[in-house]
């Protein structure tokens, strides 16, 4: 079986051991940019690119000649490839009706903005209708998709990660005891959940928060949070060797997130070995066990205060929760058992391998 993994070039790391994996169970693949099937000429801009099939799109496929594409986006190599007549997998990482609900209610509110979300919002549905397999990312986002094509090939399907990426570095110089967070502004759902840190922070004064991320949304909580002289913002951080750096250096690891289906920055963390603390809205829950996490509900402060309060005073429980992280995710997690799940997948649904 030839499988072609059509993805934003960003994402290349984060699956290339998936790829790596599957080739040892026998499965071909090649990672391609969805995005780099365009050249520099007219009809490649905007909306004049729908205008015709992209010659790099007709060479890929040509020469490779894919028996299944897995994407990650409704895009318009997903359309293509479905024009094309070659069997769609879309692992889908976030819930695109929720989302665009939320855009439209925020940044996208002019009718330029919102004829283009209307527009993204068909390309959608015409992927997901005719995909051959649906695979979000946690139970709980698959329960939303089921809500919206209960007819369609849906299985739960997480993201996996390499522990042997994962180890021993030398840390970032930061101030202790600290809390650090790791995580984007890129929905207003996800990121308003920080705005919980102003009670916490005011609670413990000793103690330095630092948040590594950024995101359109950025200008809506650091005028706030950066009044604090225990806050410390650090902007994005290259990945994964300044990432690592800052997992390795910080005390506990939070998660302020207002909604959220699987996010991989969890992983992370329990990969060096860090507790784990959360808010307890969508798939965050499957991403942790009781021994490794505590999960704290939207907007309750003082549970934060509790709980953050009791592990910065505690070194022996901070190893005991970052080691039962990393065990968790050790035999959930690894890129060989989600391979292997993917075959289980295939089968299930009849797609030969």
């Amino acid at each position: 079986m030839r499988l072609l993994i059509a993805i934003d070039k960003s994402r290349f790391s984060y699956l290339k051991p998936f790829a790596q994996e599957l080739s040892k169970l026998g499965i071909d693949c090649k990672i391609t940019d969805d995005l780099g099937i365009y050249d520099n000429s007219i009809l490649d801009k905007k909306y004049f690119r729908w205008l015709k099939t992209p010659d790099q799109f007709k060479r890929t496929i040509t020469e490779y000649k894919p028996d299944l594409v897995f994407t990650e986006r409704t895009s318009h190599f997903s359309l293509l490839t479905i024009k094309s007549k070659i069997p769609l997998c879309i692992f889908l990482r976030g819930d695109p009706w929720g989302e665009s609900e939320l855009a439209r209610e925020t940044m996208y509110t002019s009718k330029t903005d919102r004829l283009e979300l209307w527009t993204k919002g068909r390309l959608s549905e015409k992927c997901f209708k005719d995909s051959t397999l649906i695979l979000p990312i946690c139970k709980y986002l698959e329960n939303i998709v089921r809500q919206h094509h209960p007819e369609k090939n849906i299985s739960t399907f997480y993201q996996g990660i390499d522990l042997s990426e994962w180890h021993p570095v030398n840390e970032m110089e930061l101030k202790h005891p600290c809390v650090g967070l790791l995580q984007g502004a890129w929905i207003w759902g996800k990121t308003k959940e920080m705005l919980t840190l102003v009670k916490v922070m005011e609670a413990m004064p000793n103690v330095t928060f630092y948040w590594a991320g950024d995101g359109p949304y950025r200008d809506r909580i650091l005028p706030i949070l950066s009044k604090y002289k225990n806050f410390k913002w650090l902007g994005s951080l290259s990945y994964p060797d300044k990432v690592q750096e800052y997992l390795a250096a910080i005390d506990v690891y939070a998660l302020m997130s207002g909604m959220d289906m699987s996010p991989h920055t969890i992983l992370e963390a329990s990969a060096m070995k860090k507790p784990i603390v959360a808010t307890n809205v969508g798939g965050i829950p499957e991403l942790v066990n009781d021994n490794a996490a505590y999960l704290i509900q939207v907007g309750d402060h003082q549970e934060w205060i509790n709980k953050l309060s009791m592990l910065i005073k505690e070194n022996e429980k901070q190893e005991q929760m970052g080691l039962a992280a990393h065990d968790f995710v050790k035999n959930k997690f690894s890129w060989e058992i989600i391979a292997k799940k993917f075959i289980e997948i295939l089968d299930s649904v009849g797609i030969n391998h």
